[in-house]
């Protein structure tokens, strides 16, 4: 092996040490690492004589250190081999010219199998020498200085007490170009006091040796992993190491601080979360936690000098773990999508959408591919299966959305729509100049917002192709089920950030209107509900028109509705489609199928059947069409009719005419990017129904084979599991037994207490442990206690009637006519029940969640986000909803006897028109 080494070969712990193989590989990963080149271990001048005299373990500490003494004067008399000198010195001048300064550092080198100081499973420094600001004419001296320190006498106590034999160090030395540091630094990516994530950072101005030598006055920054706020404790400084430029040759000194620096930091905010991103990269090149030291030259760039694993106190003491930094999770909005026992199949699924969806979104707004790739593991633990139910991971969500400029101002509008209050204990971090960080990201946000109609088109002119392809997949076979299902999904990983952009910009939209409504009109958050009626169709709004002609068509044939009310599902499907009630009947059920056949109760489900595979649940959201008299027509002037009611609004509320264009440009903006996302919504259900069908065809094939009981023992499995199995990739063969186990784990969190939306757990255990350590925080029903229940305004109008307690939408329609649907939370497939209810609550949501938009679609007085209906409202009691107010509350007695007692309804309750919004 070459004595001198450069290139690839400085990756070799055994030839280098660990310290510079670290320091190899973060270079190649392009940290800011200052050049070097190494002596290799192999040029150590180990000694036959040396080893011989070496007097034992068990000799007595003079003996030791005698020893010690005797086999560095020997490796000082014998100095450097000529040869190697010239080689040293030709690297140095092409490192640092003639004239320049080193570093020169020891490090015991590897074993064969890779262990040794300074590794990562012995993370105790070796005990060896550096020297700082090292000229050429100096620099073999101080190699050979560093080859004597493998036997200096604390080195070699050291070993002894560690069961290491002291002869069979190695040491090697790295050679490398000094940085002229005027501050530094050292980080941990996690505290090494307990282990929790939280970034530490000690800072001094000077070299690094007056940090870890304290000979430095040090400031100290402590910075929150999940939320990135920032605790500065710093002192008065007096004191640095550096060199001293009137005697330069006696090395680094302690010199005093300018008077100018003294009570400043020794580091601004930005510059903590710069060397916090770049320890962040450190630790995910070398897979732990990690201790990094580095300098910032006067020019302001920061230079890394090394990276060792990070010692945590106490890391095996769990019970005190348990009272540490904690992990937030919430199924706050999430829960529209995926209420309840989620299975394997779904969350797999599920999963890659967050990750593929997210990624693109971030790389759309302008992160950088080296931000994406030093984040991949937040963007894999965005949402977590916990106890067979999907959660947000939310120290994920802050990490990632960080990076997007704008969202320290959207942040507490983004928790809103999540349905988070400061109530849940949700961290937030302080910035004192928000604006400074949006400004610059301006322009590119202007242009994003106007390219973004576009790119929608575009969106859904893919997508509608797309599906339009795969809307027949009975002949192909498994291998063109594969390759059409990871098609689909490369091509989304490709354009679903769009749907995300459209979101982003309804929550934006959102802010900005409700400014301008607070700011200009009275009582404007309460008209804002109102306000957002009109505008173009959505495709949600599309699809319930459809089903509203399919029951006016089939209201106006006897024979049909009779059918639709009152026979089996099934039957009276088949009869349709064979043309029993006409060959148009037979078309227009056939048209809806084909264009909403994936719009089911809880369709992003993989393991909820949707009209695609059982078609004749189309029939049973008829009824309450069909019997309450739904019409298109009237359908549409309703919609007219609200439309022309909320501008008059704006007119008596809003005087002024330009103010009020400023509004009503505000407005449409929002009303537009409210339809875009229930449009890309619509087209999310799409891309899971397709998925479904792809899965559950093979699932046939799978039973047919052998390998499933039945196919709905497909869902149990994840969807690389059900792929694997014709691609050749299982790693476990018997399904059978797969299946097993899970559908026992999911039994198993069936018969356990539903955890409540928002909770904590110890950040540092593994979280199947750490469940076992919740931290629950639960809103009161009623925190006022004045026994109204206050929730977000989403649908204006105010309603008495029933309540209807909804905790499972698979209930008749019918059974929600009249009534005040109180539900959790709402999909896409609640609309039959949200059509045939007087009003709708729901404990979640936000004001663009699918419940606010239904309720306004349908023209249904709706309240949004009231924690704890479903405890606080029986089921049956005469309730009043408030739309405009945000508010619910049951009735008193003699309320009561007004309302049931057949008297009239007060005329400041009107009945609500089926209204389209």
């Amino acid at each position: 092996m070459e004595a001198v080494l450069n290139g690839p070969a400085l990756g070799d712990p055994a030839a280098v040490g660990h310290k510079f193989a670290r320091q190899y590989v973060m270079s190649g990963a392009g940290l800011p690492v200052p050049g070097f080149f190494c002596v290799s271990a192999e040029a150590f001048p180990a000694s036959e004589r040396t080893a011989a005299a070496f007097p034992g373990a068990g000799a007595s500490s003079g003996e030791l250190l005698d020893w010690a003494a005797a086999a560095r004067g020997r490796i000082r008399a014998a100095g450097l081999p000529a040869g190697l000198a010239e080689r040293v010195l030709s690297e140095f001048d092409q490192l640092a010219d003639s004239d320049g300064l080193v570093a020169v550092r020891a490090c015991v080198a590897a074993a064969a199998d890779g262990t040794g100081e300074d590794g990562a499973g012995d993370p105790f420094a070796g005990l060896s020498d550096s020297f700082l600001y090292v000229g050429r004419d100096a620099v073999l001296a101080r190699i050979v200085d560093c080859w004597a320190s493998a036997y200096n006498p604390e080195a070699v106590l050291y070993r002894v007490r560690r069961g290491s034999d002291p002869t069979t160090a190695r040491v090697a030395v790295g050679v490398q170009r000094m940085v002229p540091g005027v501050r530094s630094f050292v980080v941990f990516t996690r505290d090494p006091r307990t282990g929790a994530d939280r970034r530490v950072i000690a800072a001094a101005h000077g070299i690094g040796e007056g940090i870890v030598q304290e000979k430095a006055d040090i400031d100290h920054f402590f910075v929150d992993g999940p939320t990135g706020t920032i605790e500065a404790d710093t002192v008065a400084k007096t004191m640095m190491v550096g060199l001293d430029p009137a005697r330069p040759g006696d090395g680094p000194v302690t010199l005093p601080v300018p008077a100018e620096l003294a009570d400043a930091p020794v580091l601004t905010d930005p510059e903590v979360h710069r060397i916090c991103a770049l320890a962040a990269e450190a630790e995910q090149l070398f897979g732990g936690p990690q201790d990094v030291e580095g300098v910032i030259t006067a020019d302001g760039r920061i230079h890394l000098v090394q990276s060792r694993p990070v010692v945590v106190a106490g890391a095996q003491e769990v019970g005190r773990l348990r009272d540490g930094p904690q992990t937030p999770w919430t199924n706050h909005n999430l829960t529209e999508s995926f209420p309840g026992l989620t299975s394997a199949l779904t969350y797999s699924q599920a999963r890659v959408f967050y990750r593929i969806g997210f990624t693109d979104f971030y790389r759309r707004f302008g992160v950088s591919g080296r931000s994406l790739r030093r984040n991949r593991h937040h963007l894999s633990r965005m949402i977590g299966y916990l106890d067979g139910r999907v959660f947000y991971r939310l120290d994920a969500w802050y990490a990632l959305h960080g990076q997007v400029p704008g969202f320290v101002l959207m942040r507490p509008l983004w928790e809103r729509s999540l349905g988070l209050t400061e109530r849940t204990g949700t961290p937030h971090p302080e910035h004192r100049r928000p604006w400074a960080d949006v400004l610059p990201a301006l322009p590119r946000l202007a242009w994003m917002y106007a390219q973004q109609p576009r790119r929608l088109r575009s969106f859904l002119r893919w997508w509608d192709a797309l599906a339009a392809d795969s809307a027949a997949l009975e002949h192909c076979s498994a291998d063109e089920l594969i390759a059409r299902y990871r098609h689909m999904w490369a091509e989304a990983e490709q354009r679903w950030g769009t749907t995300m952009v459209t979101t982003y910009f309804a929550l934006a939209a959102l802010a900005c209107t409700s400014a301008l409504l607070k700011r200009w009109v009275p009582d404007g958050t309460a008209l804002l509900p109102r306000l957002l009626a009109g505008g173009k169709p959505n495709r949600t709004l599309a699809s319930v028109r459809s089903a509203i002609a399919l029951a006016e068509l089939a209201g106006a044939r006897p024979e049909l509705r009779e059918a639709v009310l009152e026979r089996p599902e099934r039957e009276v499907w088949a009869e349709i489609t064979a043309g029993r009630y006409g060959a148009d009947v037979a078309a227009a059920f056939g048209q809806h199928l084909a264009a909403y056949g994936d719009r089911a109760l809880h369709d992003l489900k993989l393991e909820a059947l949707t009209p695609r595979q059982e078609p004749w649940m189309i029939l049973p959201t008829l009824r309450p069409f069909i019997t309450q008299g739904l019409t298109v027509e009237a359908n549409l002037a309703d919609e007219a009719r609200t439309r022309t009611t909320a501008r008059q609004a704006l007119r008596e509320a809003c005087p002024n005419p330009l103010l009020r264009a400023a509004l009503g440009a505000a407005l449409a903006s929002l009303r537009f990017s409210v339809k875009a996302r229930e449009d890309t919504r619509f087209c999310r259900s799409q891309l899971y129904g397709i998925s479904r069908d792809v899965l559950w065809r093979l699932g046939d094939r799978l039973v047919a084979a052998g390998m499933l009981d039945q196919v709905a023992d497909l869902v149990h499995l994840q969807v690389e599991e059900v792929l694997g199995a014709f691609d050749g990739t299982l790693t476990e063969t018997d399904l059978r037994a797969v299946v097993r186990r899970r559908r026992a784990e999911l039994e198993r969190s069936a018969g356990k207490a539903e955890p409540p939306a928002y909770f904590t757990v110890p950040a540092e255990l593994p979280v199947p442990v750490a469940l076992t350590s919740r931290q629950d925080t639960v809103l009161a029903a009623d925190p006022t206690g004045d026994g109204v229940l206050r929730g977000l305004a989403s649908s204006s109008g105010r309603v008495r009637a029933r309540a209807k307690i909804v905790r499972d939408a698979s209930v008749p329609p019918e059974s929600c006519t009249d009534r005040i649907l109180v539900a959790k939370e709402t999909d896409p497939g609640w609309l039959a029940l949200m059509m045939a209810a007087k009003g709708i609550v729901v404990e979640r949501g936000s004001l663009i969640s699918h419940t606010a938009i239904s309720g306004r679609l349908l023209g249904i007085p709706t309240v949004v986000a009231v924690p704890g209906a479903l405890t606080a409202i029986p089921d049956g009691a005469w309730v009043e909803l408030d739309g405009d107010a945000g508010t619910v509350r049951l009735l008193s007695e003699t309320e009561i006897a007004s309302v049931a007692g057949g008297a009239a309804v007060p005329a400041e309750i009107p009945y609500p028109h089926k209204e389209m919004t």
